[in-house]
């Protein structure tokens, strides 16, 4: 519920929507418009040359130049007093033939570091497989010491299963002899 208790603010009471009818009207008066300044373009445009339409064209370029200026002047005492901000950087636009697309790009602080961890982490993966890291060390030693274990307790499961054999054959034995009697 909105402050004051009031169902509905102050927002949207005065508005006013227009008609697709007056859409269309607004944009055909446009285009009219500009059919009728490109005809007098065209007509302007004889051999004759008019030298004051001339003068015109190329006071253009020099009014496009002041109302730079003056759109850069016109705030606040910016046009009264000169100022230097370091913080504020001009952005100039590069030409194409001024890109060094050869030169070597600087890397962000983030690239290089994500880069050099990368290489480090290259090194360290060799090293491990060769088995020159104190990690990799453990991990042998550990490998050694469960194939020790490992034979141990196969060669326990030969044993007992010889064991169990020689019983079963002397019991066998023992029954076709105590047959035989």
């Amino acid at each position: 519920m909105p402050k004051g208790g009031r169902k509905g603010g102050h927002k949207g009471r005065a508005r006013q929507y227009t008609s697709p009818e007056e859409i269309d009207a607004q944009l055909q008066a446009e285009k009219q418009k500009a059919r009728v300044k490109e005809q007098g373009e065209e007509s302007g445009d004889g051999a004759a040359g008019d030298p004051k339409k001339e003068k015109k064209s190329l006071d253009s370029d020099e009014s496009e130049d002041e109302e730079d200026d003056y759109q850069q002047k016109r705030k606040g005492v910016e046009g009264l007093i000169d100022i230097e901000n370091p913080n504020r950087v001009a952005q100039t636009t590069k030409k194409v033939t001024q890109l060094d697309l050869d030169g070597p790009k600087e890397l962000s602080r983030r690239e290089r570091e994500e880069i050099e961890k990368q290489k480090a982490k290259e090194r360290y993966m060799k090293m491990h497989l060769a088995g020159k890291t104190e990690q990799a060390k453990a991990d042998l030693a550990r490998l050694a010491i469960i194939r020790k274990q490992r034979e141990e307790a196969a060669r326990k499961k030969e044993e007992e299963r010889k064991a169990k054999d020689d019983a079963t054959l002397s019991g066998k034995r023992m029954q076709s002899l105590s047959l035989n009697k």
